[in-house]
């Protein structure tokens, strides 16, 4: 997900989304266990998307205090 789109979402969603993103990470991370992962790489990818979802939040709140 683009950095543009997570920034026009609201806190709510941006919370919500985060859940999901959190979720799928540990779906993941089983997958990965027991080798029924075909891309490795999609763990990244999420873990990375879950930085930019909680930096996004940080901003919105250090912007509303």
């Amino acid at each position: 997900m683009k950095v543009k789109e997570i920034r026009q979402m609201s806190l709510e969603e941006l919370h919500k989304h985060l859940g999901e993103l959190k979720e799928n990470l540990f779906t993941l991370r089983m997958q990965h266990a027991v080798n029924q992962l075909d891309n490795p790489l999609k763990i990244q990818s999420v873990r990375r998307d879950i930085a930019r979802v909680k930096t996004i939040i940080r901003e919105n709140e250090q912007r509303d205090a």
